[in-house]
């Protein structure tokens, strides 16, 4: 859709009206008019059109959701809508450069504490770009069950987003974001100790 035929000020309060009333079939055709201006959005913030599919459905949820946070009175519908897929996009950007940043971290502060002599990963995991070679993060991720240690890096240290690591592993969406959630938290419970974790 061109930026010339968006949703008029009429059939805007209609849908508006629609979605607030929970009316499925309105978010369909939020849907229809507006994603193709959400993905490609996303695709270009992210550079990745699996992980743009990704932020295109967690924005309709989020719409959703929280259609009474929009206020007609403050702007139209269609900016509120990009606005929230702008943010979820450099939200996922913002992810993934942080693990990149606590990756090199954790491999500086192992070749300052043993003097410039890192120990190697196991050989399967060598060659996975940005693994953080550092001991204690080495040892959690080990102590994780294996299907849950494989998202992770898939997710973390090879950058597959959660639709690549589903057709990856042949396992369902919804089981792979449970994994990582899961993994996550025992990773983040097990290296709270290392500075800097958590930022």
């Amino acid at each position: 859709m061109t930026y010339s035929n968006r949703l008029s000020q009429e059939a805007e309060r209609s849908l508006l009206e629609r979605l607030r009333a929970r009316e499925a079939a309105a978010l369909g055709e939020l849907y229809d008019q507006l994603a193709p201006w959400v993905l490609g959005l996303a695709r270009r913030i992210l550079d990745d059109p699996a992980e743009a599919d990704e932020v295109l459905s967690d924005v309709f949820v989020q719409i959703w959701e929280h259609i009474d946070r929009h206020d007609a009175r403050r702007g139209a519908l269609t900016p509120w809508v990009l606005s929230i897929a702008r943010t979820r996009a450099l939200d996922a950007l913002r992810r993934r450069r942080r693990w990149w940043r606590k990756a090199e971290r954790w491999g500086e502060a192992h070749l300052a504490e043993d003097g410039g002599t890192l120990s190697p990963p196991d050989p399967g995991e060598a060659g996975v770009p940005g693994w953080p070679v550092h001991q204690e993060v080495h040892a959690a991720l080990a102590g994780l069950p294996e299907e849950q240690r494989r998202v992770v890096v898939l997710a973390y240290f090879e950058g597959l987003t959660h639709s690549e690591i589903a057709r990856r592993t042949d396992q369902p969406l919804g089981t792979v974001k449970t994994r990582l959630r899961i993994a996550h938290a025992k990773l983040a419970e097990g290296l709270k100790h290392l500075k800097d974790w958590r930022r």
